[in-house]
């Protein structure tokens, strides 16, 4: 019973690559016991296209990134409700290199992106259980809401055409959807990314960003308690760019697909892997991103 309810909690690791819309998060929904604390360490190796404002002259520019994430997480009851919240402080070794006025030029940044705060319930389907509770419990369809927020906390100058923060705020709400089929499990999201301007965007202009629309597909399959591999499908539309009232012409219509595997090692540790790419890009999306993560879990009756 420990055994499993410990593995569940690791499986809620998240390695989300960090730009708007972009996220693969299979079991992101699952139903957990309550009063649990969890650590994970992530890495993601992402490597292709940058998107850049089509206002500024960058040209066939390419990027190779390697973000490092440290998550602290714990469960809890919320109005009877299972649920949980995670903060995220991520930190990126970046290398870019473009055409920038007509010349070769490479870039080289690394430090603070901007922090995440995760916060979740569900609404149905799964209400808040101790470990004793939990090992009887059999999941079928469950509906969960989740909102994200990102604060402007990460390393900014406008002097500069490429930073590592964003000098705004963000915020996503979102709905999943999840349905228990045996070994299998059928995963839908549907969320929004909505952003508040950039006031001192690239030469102390102002940015603004129309909202994107992000969705998420998932098929699961569980080999035993803990171990699963899931198929990953996402597509977001939506975040056209305005420079000081200008439009410009880069709105996304992206997908991308790929594979994630939990691997349980004891009660208390877990890894996950995950592969995706660019499966249909129109602006900023024709990048390979490796990721690995390590949870480990404590509290909770575990």
């Amino acid at each position: 019973m420990r055994f499993a309810g410990a593995v569940v909690l690791g499986g809620m690791l998240v390695l989300a690559f960090p730009l708007a819309g972009q996220e693969l998060e299979p079991a992101a929904y699952k139903v957990v016991p309550i009063n649990a604390n969890l650590f994970q360490f992530g890495y993601v190796l992402a490597v292709g296209d940058v998107n850049f404002n089509p206002a500024l002259p960058v040209e066939d520019a390419e990027a190779t990134i390697n973000s490092m994430t440290a998550m602290y997480g714990r469960t809890l009851s919320f109005f009877g409700r299972s649920a949980n919240f995670g903060i995220v402080a991520p930190i990126t070794v970046g290398h870019l290199e473009g055409i920038y006025i007509g010349e070769f030029t490479e870039v080289d940044r690394t430090g603070l992106r901007d922090p995440m705060l995760r916060l979740a319930v569900n609404l149905y389907g799964g209400p808040a259980m101790e470990l004793k509770e939990f090992a009887s419990y059999k999941p079928k369809t469950n509906v969960g809401a989740s909102i994200r927020i990102l604060a402007p906390l990460g390393e900014y100058d406008s002097s500069k055409l490429i930073n590592l923060g964003t000098n705004r705020w963000s915020f996503k709400p979102e709905i999943g959807v999840t349905r228990a089929l045996g070994k299998w499990s059928l995963e839908f999201y549907a969320g929004v990314w909505l952003f508040t301007d950039n006031t001192d965007f690239f030469g102390g202009k102002t940015r603004e960003q129309d909202p994107i629309g992000s969705f998420q597909w998932h098929t699961l399959y569980t080999f035993k308690p803990g171990m699963w591999l899931a198929l990953d499908l996402n597509y977001y539309n939506g975040g056209t760019t305005k420079v000081d009232g200008l439009e410009n012409l880069d709105l996304q219509q992206n997908s991308r697909a790929g594979l994630t595997f939990m691997l349980p090692l004891n009660r208390r540790n877990s890894l996950r892997f995950a592969y995706s790419r660019g499966a249909r890009t129109t602006i900023g999306a024709a990048f390979d991103a490796f990721a690995m993560g390590y949870s480990y879990v404590w509290g909770g009756g575990l």
